[in-house]
This record gives C-alpha cells, sequence and structure tokens, in this order.
C-alpha cells in the first residue's frame, strides 16, 4: 500500500524545491507522461568510491509499496529500501555555468567521494 505525504515541507520522506518539481514537471510533460499519474523515481544504489549513490528516473505510476511525495505538482517515488537513506532530504534543481541538473542535499550523509557522485550514512 502506497503512502502519500507533503514533499513541501521539511519533514517526511524527500522535500522538493519549487524549481526542482517546475523542471521535472516539464521534462515529464516533454515524454508524454500524465503528471497526474507518472512522476519522478527517486532511489538509492549500490555504487561509487563510497558505496551508495543516487538514481532518478520517470515512471508512469507508483510501486504498491512506495511513498509518493506530493510537492508543487510533482509526484516522487520512493521505495522503502531508499527512504531508510535519504529521509529528510531536500531535492532542488540547480542550473549555472558549469553545469544544470537535480541535486540532492542528504543530512544522513557521513562521507561523499572526492567527485560528490556518491556518499555513505
Amino acid at each position: 500500500m502506497s503512502t502519500t505525504v507533503d514533499g513541501g515541507s521539511t519533514t517526511g520522506t524527500v522535500s522538493v524545491t519549487e524549481d526542482a518539481a517546475e523542471q521535472a514537471l516539464s521534462l515529464l510533460d516533454g515524454e508524454g507522461l500524465d503528471t497526474d499519474v507518472a512522476g519522478l523515481r527517486l532511489f538509492v544504489q549500490q555504487g561509487g568510491c563510497a558505496g551508495l549513490s543516487y538514481g532518478m528516473r520517470f515512471d508512469d505510476a507508483p510501486e504498491e509499496d512506495d511513498t509518493i511525495v506530493e510537492a508543487h505538482g510533482l509526484r516522487v517515488f520512493v521505495d522503502p529500501a531508499s527512504e531508510q537513506y535519504i529521509a529528510g532530504s531536500e531535492l532542488d534543481y540547480e542550473s549555472g555555468l558549469q553545469a544544470a541538473g537535480f541535486d540532492v542535499t542528504n543530512p544522513n550523509v557521513e562521507a561523499e567521494c572526492g567527485c560528490g557522485e556518491s556518499f555513505r550514512t
């Protein structure tokens, strides 16, 4: 059974900034996905020199046991295994001269690798 939480607050699984939501919604729309059902999946996977790394992809719908974070019109799906590593994190979108992309600020991180692509809790 899925659980839905408000992702605009600073409590819960993940909070989502307005910039991140706008960017993801634009990308979902560009893929032709129904934003009332589809969403952005945020997950943690084994890998990288520090042990864990973030992954993101679009999904047509949540899985049965996902937590669904709703913020600024965006639905973010988080599976139970990933939730333990990213609880309290913030998903943001940053753009600058060097690069643009989604960024996860995770208060549970104890160490990151030098390139910033992986972490350890």
